[in-house]
This record gives structure tokens, C-alpha cells and sequence, in this order.
């Protein structure tokens, strides 16, 4: 018997994998599709994390961007150097979360990959996960299996709080002649933003509405928005999937088990930064887990009031941001964006050197005039 099983082998996943592992807790991965596996995902990643490791991540990362490049309708620039300590990183899901594993292997954790799951049972103090190649058997488990995963259904959590959006990207190879720059475009799309962040071989386009609204031409934006690079959708497979963005504080917790990552809702609500929040959902899950194996039988609880204290706070300011900005986009960008300190302010929260609360109560102010937090 495992002292935990994680189902899924994203950020997540490969997060509290490693930390458990290095903590002498036996663990098992499983991950329905087979390692590498590709990943729709712009891949932006605040360098912050690198806090949580003992590691160089520097083999998963694609290329580090220093620089941001706003339009609205493809006009209007706005253009910026990320004035932080490090780059923004960016990565390729396919290589990160297999490097994750691997370091997590390195420590211990064992991998059962193309190994889907099709059901779980409890028994009295451990979990049965049933699999396709058979049953296995934890006293702990982590559900970490996205946003589409069956395992928060199946552990009680039927009506989470969740806002689901939407996402198209596609994977462009291209020759990229400036792979220091991330692009944002405005007023294109309603509702979100479009995205061209850049990769070594490559770019990643993508397009995302983030509080709902009537049914849009995902394909044709990308499209024309591609074309302003001079690129071409034709040859390039396009990718549509759900967000489970955050959508206020909720349980993540039940009988020995946690929701981690997109399966906890934990998206960025603003930005639709899904990386580094999920690495941290990890990185507490790990601990907690740690201490509720070690007997602490307030462990689990503790996990989801650490996730709403320290993420939750910060995402009820970023769904109070987003709400004022992408209702009126257009005022957004000019009274946002096209001042000279927002570009940079932006970047530091990419970075992970500014938080939501250090900057939201401001921003609203010039986005809803009478603004009261």
C-alpha cells in the first residue's frame, strides 16, 4: 500500500509528488496518457516558483522573455521591458511536467503512466483506485486530474465552485526572430484576450473569453490574429478546452483526500495563469498530506483554509479585476494598460513579485470610478 496516490501528472501532481517523495512517504503517479505528453497551454511561468524547489529548472524551460507588447484591435501599442529579477519563463507542457515527474522519480515516486483511472473506492482507512491495468491501493489521495477529470465527481465534490471558460491555442513552428517578447491582444475577443508567447522553435496562439457571454469564432480570431505575424493556422492543429478558473473560496478537502490543481478551480480569474497556482496546490498538499500520515488528523482541513488564506485572497481581487476590465475592455486598455506604470506593474505580477492585493484596490479605482474595496 502507497501512502498516497496522485492521480495525474501535471504541475500539480508532479509537485506533490516530488515533495512527498522527498519527505521518505512512498508515492504513486498515475497519468492516463503516456510520458511526454502534449499539453495545450500558452506555457507563461512566473520564475517565483523556483522558491518551492531545490532544483534547476533550467532544462524545461523553452526560452525567458523580458519584454510585453499590448494592441487593441491590433493597433495602438503598448510596449515594455518586464522590469523584474528574472524573466518570465516560457515552457512547453510536454517537457515541464515530464521533468517534474522525473525529479519526483529521482526522489522515490514511482510512475504508472497510460494507466487511466476508472474508479475509486474507500475502505475503512485507505483508497482502492481502480485502473485500467488493475487495482492499487493509498491511504492518501491527491486528485490532480484537471479540469476535465472524473475524480472530484467521484470524491462528493459534485457542484464546485468553478467558473468554467473558454480556450482555443494551436502550436505554430516558425522561425522566431524575437523570442524575448510576449504578446497580449485586447478587443478581438470579448471577454478575454488573445496570446502569442514565443518558444524556441515556435509560437503558442491562443485565445480565451473569461466571463462568459455569446458563443464566438475562436478559430477565425486566432486566424486573423495570426496573420498580424505573418503566420499561417492552416498547417497548425488547433486545441479548444475548458478552464476551471476560480470562483471563490470552497472545500478542496474529504475523506483522506485533496483536490489539487484544475481539479481544485484554482486558475487565475484575470490572466488564466493555471501553472503556478497548481504548483502551489501541490506544494501544500504535500505538506498537509506529510503531516496527516505523520497523525496531525486536522491536516487535510488545514490544507483547504492555507489554499483560501493564501490563493483564495488573491483571486477574489484578480475576479473583482477582471469583472471591471473585460466588461468595458476598451476603458480598461486606456486607463490600464496605456499608462506607463501598468506595463510594468503587469509584469511584476506575472513574475510573481506583486500581488493582486498590492495593486487591484488602485486599478479598480481608475477602471470604476467611485470604487470602493
Amino acid at each position: 500500500m502507497y501512502d498516497t496516490i496522485i492521480v495525474g501528472a501535471g504541475p500539480a501532481g508532479g509537485t506533490a509528488a516530488y515533495h512527498l517523495a522527498k519527505k521518505g512517504r512512498s508515492v504513486l503517479i498515475l497519468e492516463k496518457e503516456s510520458l511526454p505528453r502534449y499539453k495545450p497551454c500558452g506555457g507563461g511561468l512566473s520564475p517565483a516558483i523556483a522558491q518551492w524547489f531545490d532544483f534547476d529548472f533550467t532544462p524545461a524551460i523553452s526560452v525567458k522573455v523580458d519584454s510585453i507588447r499590448f494592441t487593441w484591435k491590433l493597433d495602438d501599442p503598448v510596449e515594455a521591458k518586464i522590469e523584474t529579477k528574472e524573466p518570465v519563463w516560457m515552457v512547453r507542457r510536454d517537457i515541464f511536467d515530464h521533468f517534474l515527474v522525473q525529479q519526483a522519480q529521482k526522489q522515490g515516486a514511482q510512475l504508472q503512466d497510460n494507466t487511466e483511472v476508472t474508479g475509486i473506492e474507500f475502505h475503512s482507512d485507505h483508497w482502492q483506485v481502480n485502473t485500467v491495468n488493475g487495482p492499487v491501493t493509498g491511504r492518501y489521495l491527491i486528485a490532480a486530474d484537471g479540469a476535465k477529470g472524473p475524480m472530484a465527481k467521484w470524491l462528493g465534490f459534485k457542484d464546485r465552485k468553478r467558473r468554467l471558460a473558454g480556450a482555443l491555442e494551436a502550436e505554430v513552428a516558425a522561425d522566431v526572430a524575437d523570442k524575448s517578447t510576449i504578446h497580449f491582444e485586447f478587443g478581438l475577443v470579448k471577454n478575454g484576450y488573445i496570446w502569442n508567447f514565443p518558444k524556441a522553435d515556435g509560437y503558442s496562439i491562443g485565445v480565451g473569453t473569461f466571463i462568459g457571454g455569446e458563443p464566438q469564432d475562436f478559430k477565425k480570431i486566432v486566424a486573423e490574429y495570426a496573420q498580424s505575424f505573418n503566420l499561417d493556422m492552416k498547417n497548425s492543429k488547433q486545441y479548444g478546452h475548458p478552464l476551471c478558473l476560480w470562483d471563490g473560496n470552497q472545500k478542496l478537502h474529504t475523506q483522506n483526500a485533496v483536490l489539487a490543481g484544475e481539479a481544485a478551480c484554482v486558475v487565475d480569474p484575470m490572466t488564466a495563469e493555471g501553472i503556478r497556482p497548481a504548483i502551489f496546490s501541490g506544494l501544500i498538499a504535500a505538506a498537509m498530506l506529510d503531516q496527516a500520515l505523520s497523525g496531525d488528523i486536522n491536516a487535510l482541513e488545514q490544507y483547504t483554509e492555507i489554499i483560501h488564506e493564501r490563493w483564495g485572497a488573491e483571486m477574489a481581487w484578480a475576479k473583482k479585476l477582471a469583472g471591471a476590465f473585460y466588461r468595458f475592455p476598451g476603458v480598461g486598455y486606456q486607463a490600464g494598460i496605456k499608462r506607463p506604470s501598468s506595463t510594468k506593474v503587469m509584469g511584476q505580477v506575472l513574475c510573481g513579485e506583486l500581488s493582486y492585493s498590492d495593486v487591484a484596490g488602485r486599478a479598480l479605482k481608475r477602471l470604476v470610478p467611485g470604487f470602493r474595496s
